[in-house]
C-alpha cells in the first residue's frame, strides 16, 4: 500500500476505518523525506521522533475509543516562520539560526488541538523575502518537476515538499504571492486566505499588514480541510476577525451554480506567456462547460499593484526587523574581534592625527549593532530594510508611503466594485513557469515583477487560491487563479474543487527517480 499517494481524505477515511495508523503513514512520510530531500531540500528540519511518538500517542487514544481531532494523526509540514515552542525558528537567515521560540504560534496550537503530527519546518526565502526560495541563507530548494528549476518563494519548501509526496499538508505564509506562485511552480493548491482569517501570533512579521497564514495541499478538499483547522478568531491578534468559520470541509464538494466569473484584461496580454495564456483558455472552457458566466472586467489600477507594494511591504519590513540588532533578538558579531578592530583603528587615527574622523568613530555599542546586522542578514533583507528606510524618512514619508497607501486603497475600491458584479476573477498566477535556478538572483527587478498577478490581493486584503491547470512542453506545471471578496474562502475552494472534478492535473507526480 503506497500511503503517499493518497489524498487527506483518503487517508482520514482509512485512519477512522482502522485499515491504516497514524504511524504508518507517519513512518511513510518519514521514509520518503530520507529518501528524497537530499535532492530537494525542502525541510530546514524534520521532528521525526516527536512525530512517531505523537503519531504513537494519537493511535493509542484512537485504540481506546478516545475522541480524536479533525486531523486525526496525518503529518503536516509547517514554514520555518511560525514558531514551534523549543524548536527551531530560523526564518532561513542567519539572524535566527539558534532561535527557539518559548511559545506555540495560534495556528500551531489549532493544529496540536486537531490531532496533527507536526512532521518539520520547511524552507523558505530569508524571512520570507523573497520569490524563488534562493535568498535562504541556510540551503536550496529545487523545484521536485525540475532539479533544475526553482520552486518559487518564498514558501517554496512548503510547495516542493507536497510537490515531491514528503507531507500531504503543509502551512505558508503570504505576502505578496509566497503561497500561490510557489503553488503554481509546483503544480499544487495554494490558498491565501482574507486577511484577518487566519491568526497571524506566532508567525515571524515580515509586512504585518500584508502577511497571511494559509495551507498548501494537492486538492481543494484537502487544502479546505486544513483551512478550517487553523482559520478562526484569536484575541492574541488585534488584526483577527472576529467571523464564524464556514464548514469548509461539508460545502467544498457542493458545486456553485450561476457562478460570474471575471476575466481582467489586466492579466492578459504583454508579458505572460503565450503557453499559460493557452493554459487559462482552457480553463475558462471547463468553468464555461460547467455553466459559469464568463465576461471581461477591468481593474485599471493593477498596473500600479508592484509598485505599490514595493513600497509598502519594505516600509514595514523596515520597521519589524529593527528589533534584530543582536542585543534584544537574534545573531551578535564576535565582540572581540570587533572590540580588537575598533582599538586598532583608533590606533592608527591616533598616530596620523586624524583627529577628525577619530572623533567620527562609532562607539562600541553602535558598531556591534552595525556589524550584527551587516553579517547576519541577507542581501535581499538588506536591500528592503534600506528601501524601506528611505521611503519612511523625513521627507520622503509623503512622497513614497503616504503615496502608496492612497493607491492601494484605490486597488481594493476597484474589486469591491467588481465583486457587485462578479463572484470571482480568474487569471494567471504568474507571467511564466518555474525559471531556472540563478537566473533571476542578480536582478531583482525581474524577480519583482513576477509578483505581478499576485500582489494585488494583499494590497487588498482578499483571498486568492492557486490552482494546477497543465504543464509546458518541458514538463513544467502552469497554475491558475481565482480572487474572491473578503471572506469568501468557501466559494474559491468550491470552485476550485468543481474544476478539479473535471481535470486530473492536480493527480500528477514527479518523478524523483529520474
Amino acid at each position: 500500500m503506497n500511503l503517499i499517494a493518497y489524498t487527506v481524505t483518503d487517508l482520514l477515511a482509512q485512519l477512522e476505518a482502522g485499515t491504516i495508523s497514524s504511524v504508518e503513514i507517519t513512518q511513510a512520510y518519514l521514509d520518503r523525506i530520507e529518501a528524497y530531500d537530499q535532492k530537494v531540500g525542502a525541510f530546514l528540519s524534520i521532528n521525526g521522533d516527536v512525530a512517531l511518538q505523537r503519531a504513537r500517542d494519537i493511535d493509542h487514544r484512537r485504540a481506546s475509543g478516545q475522541s480524536i481531532g479533525q486531523l486525526g494523526g496525518l503529518p503536516v509540514a509547517i514554514k520555518d516562520n511560525l514558531c514551534v515552542k523549543d524548536s527551531p525558528t530560523t526564518c532561513a537567515s542567519r539572524m535566527l539560526k539558534t532561535f527557539r521560540p518559548p511559545y506555540n504560534a495560534t495556528i500551531v496550537e489549532k493544529l496540536q488541538a486537531a490531532d496533527a503530527v507536526l512532521i518539520g519546518k520547511t524552507n523558505l526565502d530569508e524571512f520570507a523575502m523573497g520569490s524563488s526560495t534562493e535568498n535562504s541563507a541556510l540551503q536550496q530548494t529545487h523545484n521536485p518537476w525540475n532539479l533544475k528549476h526553482v520552486p518559487g518563494g518564498s514558501s517554496g519548501g512548503a510547495a516542493a515538499c507536497i510537490a515531491a509526496s514528503m507531507a500531504p499538508l503543509s502551512v505558508g505564509s503570504d505576502t505578496g504571492g509566497s503561497i500561490r506562485q510557489p503553488a503554481a511552480f509546483c503544480g499544487v493548491v495554494g490558498l491565501k486566505p482574507t486577511y484577518g482569517r487566519v491568526s497571524r501570533f506566532g508567525l515571524v512579521a515580515f509586512a504585518s499588514s500584508l502577511d497571511q497564514i494559509g495551507p498548501l495541499a494537492r486538492t481543494a478538499e484537502d487544502a479546505a480541510i486544513l483551512l478550517e483547522v487553523i482559520s478562526g478568531h484569536d484575541t492574541a491578534d488585534s488584526t483577527s476577525v472576529n467571523e464564524n468559520v464556514p464548514l469548509y470541509t461539508k460545502n467544498v464538494r457542493q458545486p456553485l451554480h450561476s457562478l460570474r466569473i471575471g476575466l481582467a484584461d489586466e492579466h492578459f496580454g504583454n508579458g505572460l506567456d503565450p503557453e499559460i495564456e493557452t493554459a487559462l483558455l482552457d480553463v475558462v472552457h471547463v468553468y464555461d462547460k460547467l455553466g459559469a458566466t464568463i465576461e471581461s472586467v477591468k481593474l485599471p489600477h493593477s498596473k500600479y499593484a508592484v509598485a505599490t507594494y514595493y513600497v509598502i511591504a519594505p516600509c514595514e519590513a523596515s520597521s519589524n526587523l529593527a528589533r534584530y540588532d543582536g542585543v534584544h533578538y537574534g545573531y551578535r558579531t564576535d565582540e572581540q574581534k570587533m572590540q580588537a578592530e575598533l582599538k586598532q583603528q583608533r590606533k592608527e587615527l591616533q598616530e596620523s592625527g586624524d583627529d577628525l574622523n577619530l572623533a567620527k568613530l562609532d562607539s562600541a555599542l553602535v558598531r556591534m549593532y552595525r556589524q550584527s546586522r551587516s553579517e547576519a542578514f541577507g542581501s535581499e533583507v538588506k536591500r528592503r530594510i534600506m528601501l524601506g528606510t528611505y521611503a519612511l524618512s523625513e521627507g520622503y514619508y509623503d512622497a513614497y508611503y503616504l503615496k502608496a497607501l492612497k493607491v492601494r486603497r484605490l486597488i481594493r475600491r476597484a474589486y469591491d466594485e467588481t465583486f457587485k458584479n462578479f463572484d470571482m476573477i480568474l487569471g494567471p498566477v504568474t507571467p511564466t513557469a518555474a525559471y531556472p535556478l540563478g537566473e533571476k538572483a542578480d536582478d531583482p527587478l525581474s524577480m519583482y515583477l513576477g509578483d505581478l498577478y499576485t500582489v494585488s490581493a494583499n494590497l487588498a486584503g482578499i483571498p486568492a487560491i492557486s490552482i494546477p491547470c497543465g504543464y509546458t512542453k518541458t514538463g513544467l506545471p502552469i497554475g491558475f487563479q481565482l480572487q474572491g471578496p473578503a471572506l469568501a474562502e468557501d466559494s474559491l475552494l468550491r470552485a476550485a474543487h468543481m474544476y478539479q472534478q473535471q481535470t486530473n492535473w492536480h493527480q500528477h507526480r514527479p518523478n524523483l527517480d529520474e
